[in-house]
């Protein structure tokens, strides 16, 4: 039986990638994401899914997509907050308040947001599954990115509340927290930060890579892999995690 499957975020990066990957098992989509192009190109891509541009900070439009979904849908078996922003970098000393408070929103807020509307349902139902992307910056501290681990580390406390207020229902609710992740948005950390640490950007991935014991990025599809498992039956034991999917973390930049 096909479930839905509510992705923000997901219509580029890792959020895409996993939007491919539960379509492909026969999954319903609903899929809501702030940039428009990206939006564009998924619902011509993928001309069976729900795909809306939304912010996930504005709570009435977030309520409304929701609508949407039990419209379109019914029931809701899987969402996974996934949209988030990089954020700004630099000493936190330096950083401006509105840099600040915007990486939070979006990240944590809009975490929230989502995960009360997916609830509200699950409740009804007495079954589901949420999964929060946090990141392995949720787990250490990382220099001169101090609103975006600070969110992160949020999602964590999050889950882990969440997961005790609806497991009794029969809901689970995980973390799944990637390290570094090769592609365009990791590119664009990688600039910023060398850019703030006064270093080149080679320097700086080599940073990255040495502080994994696997000494490589990890991949969108293999972030996917893991939130396919966490939606699984498989994993019907499995709630209130914070999943590293980071070939193992030894030391942050």
């Amino acid at each position: 039986m096909a479930r839905t499957v509510v992705i923000t975020g997901g219509a580029s990066g890792i959020g895409w990638v996993m939007a491919q990957r539960f379509a492909a098992l026969g999954d319903q989509i609903a899929i809501c994401d702030a940039d428009g192009a990206a939006v564009a190109q998924a619902s011509q891509s993928m001309p069976a899914a729900l795909v809306t541009q939304v912010d996930v900070r504005d709570e009435r439009a977030m309520d409304d997509f929701f609508a949407r979904v039990d419209d379109r849908f019914g029931a809701i078996d899987v969402a996974i907050s996934n949209a988030g922003t990089g954020g700004p970098a630099g000493p936190m000393d330096q950083m401006d308040y509105q840099d600040w408070a915007d990486c939070v929103s979006v990240n944590l807020h809009g975490a929230f947001i989502c995960c009360r509307n997916a609830a509200q349902r699950m409740r009804v139902q007495r079954q589901g599954s949420i999964i929060v992307m946090s990141s392995t910056s949720g787990l250490w501290g990382v220099p001169n990115r101090s609103p975006y681990v600070a969110a992160k580390w949020g999602l964590v406390g999050l889950v882990k509340t969440l997961a005790m207020e609806l497991g009794p229902q029969g809901i689970r609710v995980n973390a799944i927290c990637p390290g570094a992740v090769a592609g365009p948005r990791m590119e664009r950390v990688l600039s910023i930060e060398s850019s703030a640490a006064g270093v080149s950007m080679d320097d700086m991935r080599a940073t990255y890579t040495d502080g994994v014991s696997l000494k490589r990025f990890v991949t969108a599809d293999e972030i996917a892999d893991m939130a396919v498992f966490l939606a699984s039956d498989a994993a019907r034991s499995v709630s209130g995690q914070a999943i590293a999917v980071d070939g193992n973390t030894e030391r942050m930049v």
